[in-house]
């Protein structure tokens, strides 16, 4: 149980209670911790006190953080399970799949950023990168200032 109102900053109460389970065996090196979305929802804090954890938990020396894959125990030096794509291209394969099987219509609008980001509980820049894998393989096109659209399906790869 968090203390809101104690003197012990609400990102340093939540450090201790991951290295508490990283210490009881909970998380082993190598393993993911929550990424910032997930301790968003799970502890009902801000964005920017999630990277304060992430941020604590790598001065103590109990993990570290790879940008665009997330944030693991250790200090990198144990190998880690690596994903068969990237965190953005698995998101972005299935998104492409909503598109295939008609989940998302051509010319309309793919989910927003934030609903992308609250879904897949990533960063927003991992949601960029997505979206820019889906517009590489022809899957969407971008419109300034209006937003990202299903392209017509003769613009879609050929599987």
């Amino acid at each position: 149980m968090l203390d809101r109102d104690g003197p012990v900053p609400i990102y340093k109460q939540i450090a201790e209670i991951i290295r508490a389970q990283i210490e009881h065996g909970d998380f082993v090196p190598g393993d993911p911790l929550p990424s910032e979305a997930e301790l968003e929802a799970e502890y009902g804090i801000a964005r920017l006190t999630a990277r304060q954890v992430a941020r604590e938990l790598r001065e103590q020396g109990l993990a570290h953080t790879i940008r665009g894959e997330g944030t693991f125990v250790g200090d990198g030096t144990v190998r880690r399970i690596r994903r068969k794509a990237a965190l953005f291209e698995e998101i972005g394969k299935e998104i492409a799949d909503r598109i295939r099987r008609g989940e998302l219509k051509p010319g309309r609008p793919i989910p927003s950023e934030k609903t992308l980001m609250q879904q897949y509980g990533v960063a927003k820049a991992t949601v960029r990168h997505a979206v820019v894998f889906l517009r590489e393989h022809g899957w969407v096109c971008t419109v300034s200032y209006r937003g990202t659209y299903v392209s017509p399906p003769e613009s879609w790869p050929s599987d």
